[in-house]
This record gives structure tokens, sequence and C-alpha cells, in this order.
């Protein structure tokens, strides 16, 4: 019994199978952090006759991604693992890519639903990997964060026709 119980992190899950989700979301939170910049980016320099539509939905955007981060860090931290804090980890870490110069409210749109793409298709794995170990709490917090983004592509996609 004292066996299995060092296998077990604070919460009761297997150790080895926290670090592997506790390390796909440090891949979410360098996601998340590369989607923010580049909305706030976009919040920043968006031009042209969708200016004040679109600056508000930028806003409403990196506002939402920001309070994600956080959750997503502090998660991490609940499964006993250590958040990555830096950009260069970032930026190594991320399917989403930097975007610069991007003045054209299309262009915008079109890069947040691909990085919404990119964050749901990582949320997904992070959802079954969860899943796997009875990690209810990851489990939650991921399919709440499709279930939203899902609504969101759709929305964004309705709107680039």
């Amino acid at each position: 019994m004292a066996d299995n119980m060092q296998q077990l992190n604070v919460i009761g899950l297997d150790q080895a199978g926290a670090e592997q989700v506790g390390g796909k979301l440090n891949q979410l939170l360098a996601n998340y952090q590369i989607f923010y910049m580049n909305v706030r980016g976009f919040h920043w320099n968006i031009r042209g006759e969708r200016f004040f539509e679109l600056h508000v939905k930028f806003e409403e955007t990196y506002n939402d991604l920001l309070l994600k981060i956080d959750e997503v860090a502090e998660r991490i931290l609940t499964l006993g693992q250590q958040p990555h804090h830096t950009y260069s980890k970032y930026l190594e870490n991320s399917a989403v890519k930097e975007a610069s110069n991007v003045h054209d409210g299309r262009d915008c749109v079109e890069n947040i639903l691909n990085s919404y793409r990119a964050v749901i298709k990582l949320q997904r794995e992070i959802l079954a990997a969860a899943s796997d170990i009875d990690d209810e709490g990851t489990a939650s917090l991921m399919g709440d964060y499709i279930t939203e983004q899902e609504k969101t592509a759709w929305m964004l996609t309705s709107y680039l026709k």
C-alpha cells in the first residue's frame, strides 16, 4: 500500500499521468500566451471600416484569453507541476505562431479562427489524457473551454462568409 501512495500526487492522481497532463497543459499555456499577444496586437492595430466593431470584439477575446491563461497555469500548479513563464518557452511550445503587422480585419479574424482550431485540438488531447487518469478537474475545464470555443469558431466562420 505504501508503494501505491508514493505514486499519487497531493490530489490523489497518478503522478506520472499528472506529469503528462501537466506537460500538455504547459503546451496549452504557450498557445494561449501567443494567441493572447496576437489578439492584443490586432486590437491595437486594426484599421478600416469595421474598426469599432472589431476593436471591441478583440478586447473581449483577449480578456477571455487572459483569464484562461491564469486558470491553466493554476491547474498546472494544482497537478504539482510548474507552469512555464518565459516567452522563449512559449514560442518553442506553441502551435499558434506570432502574428505581426496585421491590420486588416478579415486577416485578424482568420488568424483568431485558426488559433481557436489549434487550441481546441490540443484541448481535446488534454481532455482524453485527463480522462485516462480520472482527472475530473482538468477534464471539466477542457470540456468547458471546448464547448465555448466551438461556438466562437462557428460564429467567426459565419462572420467570414
